[in-house]
């Protein structure tokens, strides 16, 4: 997998699939995916690995070791949700940054250069954040137009699912899950987080975005950007309708959620503090 590491490099690596190693090289080819199915299902553990990749888990165990000394993976605590049984939870594993550099294709120095200068052009200080959150949300604009066709034609209970689905196919990686009081969508890959990192206000408006398409208002609880393993929205039970807009005043027009800016005050502040 070394080469990998020093492929990303000189050449980009497509998010939808493996980096190409040499079809002889098996062992290789199996490091790598183990690797990719970390990065599409976040941290897991040699026991899930093994049973979605079809192997032993002392082959996985091999493989995670390689991935482990090669600085690609790193070892987590496992969470535990409800009664934890006897004995010490199993190690999850989870990409580190040069593990996912090996399948970002985004040009992350051009875009925080054009950023940059975006912001410079604008007069920088407030003027320069406010042009490149403009930015951020007409680029996301062009994305939520197709996933709000996916998610209104879906019944109210499976809107984050679609969401996800929606995302997944933007190689995102999306899923969701229950939570005890809504849902979380987790995001187990992004294409833009070394950006992001320079620049939230690409999570800020992504965060915008997720809560005017599912209509309700939602709270970013961590990002990839901020050192977390998976970027997790959570969106609590009940939301208005897709569009994030209730009627407005008798014969007029609909009015913005006003759970909208709460939202974006809760992605800046929340961020990066619960851990994935």
């Amino acid at each position: 997998m070394k080469n990998v590491s020093e492929e990303r490099k000189t050449a980009a690596v497509p998010a939808t699939a493996p980096s190409p190693l040499p079809a002889h090289d098996e062992p290789r080819s199996t490091r790598n995916r183990v690797a990719r199915s970390i990065l599409d299902h976040g941290p897991s553990t040699a026991a899930e690995l093994a049973g979605r990749l079809a192997l032993t888990q002392a082959a996985v165990r091999r493989h995670l070791d390689t991935l482990l000394a090669e600085g690609l993976v790193e070892p987590r605590d496992q969470r535990v949700y409800g009664s934890r049984g006897r004995g010490r939870p199993a190690k999850a594993f989870a990409l580190t940054d040069d593990g996912r550099d090996a399948f970002d294709q985004a040009y992350d120095s051009l875009a925080a250069d054009a950023l940059r200068w975006i912001a410079q052009q604008a007069g920088g200080g407030e003027k320069g954040e406010a042009a490149v959150s403009a930015f951020a949300r007409a680029r996301l604009a062009v994305q939520a137009a197709g996933y709000r066709k996916v998610i209104e034609s879906a019944a109210p209970e499976q809107r984050t699912e679609a969401l996800a689905r929606a995302l997944t196919a933007d190689g995102y990686a999306a899923a969701a899950r229950s939570a005890p009081v809504g849902e979380q969508l987790c995001q187990h890959h992004c294409p833009v987080a070394h950006v992001a990192e320079r620049f939230p206000q690409l999570c800020e408006a992504e965060t915008e975005v997720f809560s005017d398409l599912l209509g309700t208002h939602v709270q970013r609880l961590a990002t990839i950007a901020h050192g977390d393993g998976v970027c997790t929205t959570f969106v609590p039970k009940g939301g208005a309708p897709p569009g994030g807009a209730t009627g407005g005043p008798k014969g007029g027009p609909a009015r913005p959620h006003r759970t909208t800016t709460r939202t974006t005050t809760a992605s800046a502040s929340t961020a990066g503090r619960n851990p994935a």
